[in-house]
């Protein structure tokens, strides 16, 4: 849950956070063959022992999943660990949230309110406007993802309920990620044991790959059910959220060579960070193919809030080599379409 030490001096222009609807729906899980996207991947070799050796001269602990998913290449550090997101699980509620909206039990365009007592401390800019506030579902949600807004966040849990993004995450066959609660707020319910240990949020760097890759691939029909016009546009919203990200010093710190807010980036992720963990999970639109790239490190020695941390220079590290790797002749902005050119449409519970 990024806390924004330094200045917020970028000018945003866009803002937007997820909503959740209070309760959680009755949803089927997914089959193992949905949940598992490993079935047509292999492991790069060449690869893979590069990244073990960048990760060696980490202080601290790397867990990553990428994959190219054009070509199936795969690349993996501990990547089925149970870990801490921070804000990563906001992908999640984003990810709720388009399913709403595509069920019509949300809109975009719905109003919330924001009073004092809801603002939180953190990552974020609501926390310093003036309340009371009616703010629109779309903007919360562009807040809770382009900023990591955390007030925004609540506004979000309180629409749908922490428990409908768990229940999504249960219909996704992601066993090893949770939402806990709202943040900066006590807990309205008995937490699970592991809670402490987490905080806000659990997950793998393989699982926050599956739920990215979906928005990605804009696959929101569950196993054997048909797209629906507008799923395009659902996804269009949310990809163009996490391509204005304004978190950049991780997977795109070397990865961009110009202004992406107008030359629109290659690039839609999420990032999460507390003191001593970094995070980031993204698409990277390369030349050569799309790909998911989702990395999370702990237990960091340097806790500090500069521009030169060694976690985010070290997903930075891994994220070039791997996209380097890939695609050598670099991103390919125009390619950062719902689909991802790959095509999207009805789920037939595999990895397309």
């Amino acid at each position: 849950m990024q806390i924004m030490t330094h200045s917020f001096l970028r000018s945003v222009t866009t803002a937007g956070v997820l909503v959740f609807a209070m309760g959680g729906p009755r949803l089927k899980a997914q089959t193992p063959a949905a949940r598992s996207a490993n079935a047509d991947r292999a492991m790069d070799q060449v690869l893979q022992q590069k990244i073990e050796a960048i990760a060696a001269t980490h202080k601290g602990h790397v867990t990553l999943y990428a994959t190219q998913l054009n070509t199936g290449k795969t690349v993996a550090l501990d990547a089925d660990r149970q870990v801490q997101t921070a804000s990563v699980i906001k992908l999640t509620i984003l990810f709720e949230a388009m399913e709403q909206v595509r069920d019509g039990k949300a809109h975009w365009e719905e109003k919330l309110t924001l009073d004092k007592a809801n603002a939180v401390t953190g990552s974020g800019v609501l926390t310093f406007f003036d309340t009371s506030l009616t703010i629109t579902l779309k903007d919360v949600l562009t807040m809770m993802v382009i900023v990591s807004d955390n007030t925004a966040t609540n506004l979000a849990i309180d629409r749908f309920g922490a428990s409908a993004v768990n229940a999504r995450i249960a219909w996704l066959g992601l066993k090893d990620t949770h939402l806990y609660k709202k943040i900066g707020k006590p807990a309205t319910e008995p937490m699970p044991a592991d809670q402490p240990q987490f905080g806000l949020g659990k997950t793998t760097a393989h699982e926050m790959e599956m739920v990215m890759e979906r928005i990605g691939r804009c696959q929101l029909a569950g196993p054997g059910e048909e797209a629906q016009p507008g799923d395009t546009a659902i996804c269009q919203t949310a990809l163009s959220m996490l391509r204005n990200q304004f978190y950049r010093n991780t997977i795109p710190r070397y990865l961009e060579k110009l202004d992406s807010s107008e030359s629109g980036s290659g690039i839609a992720s999420k990032t999460g960070s507390l003191n001593a963990v970094r995070n980031d999970v993204a698409i990277v639109v390369g030349k050569s193919g799309p790909m998911v790239v989702s990395i999370f490190t702990y237990g960091n020695d340097d806790k500090s809030w500069t521009a030169d941390n060694e976690a985010e220079m070290m997903i930075a590290r891994l994220a070039k080599e791997i996209v380097e790797s890939w695609s050598p002749a670099g991103l390919d902005g125009k390619g950062l379409i719902p689909g991802l050119g790959l095509g999207a449409g009805s789920n037939d519970g595999t990895s397309k």
